[in-house]
């Protein structure tokens, strides 16, 4: 499972009114990973129009979240939230399956 604060969810929803995306539609947020960064994997966090075919999803807090097979594997059990502390803010992943992070916290490895 994919997991999301409400903070983070109002985030998304914010996002999502702000571009005058509908509400009642399949838009949800497609959590992914991609190689790259200085521990190896980088998290991906995008607003998309609905699953794709093999997508896992998930709803918390009224926004669905969308994760294809693959970047499961690395991102079951992780919970996505929002910090809105200064200039490193934004969305943050708590990754049970994350051996180590880099210091910003946009990529990690297992």
């Amino acid at each position: 499972m994919i997991g999301m604060t409400e903070l983070a969810a109002e985030k998304v929803e914010k996002m999502m009114q702000e571009h005058e995306i509908p509400a009642q539609s399949d838009y949800g947020v497609r959590i992914g990973v991609k190689s790259g960064g200085c521990s190896g994997l980088n998290y991906v966090l995008d607003i998309v129009d609905g699953p794709d075919k093999k997508d896992r999803v998930f709803e918390h807090h009224g926004v669905k979240v969308y994760c294809d097979p693959r970047s499961y594997l690395y991102l079951n059990g992780t919970e996505i939230d929002y910090d809105d502390s200064g200039l490193s803010g934004g969305f943050a992943f708590n990754n049970p399956n994350a051996k180590r992070s880099c210091g910003c916290g946009t990529s990690f490895a297992v």
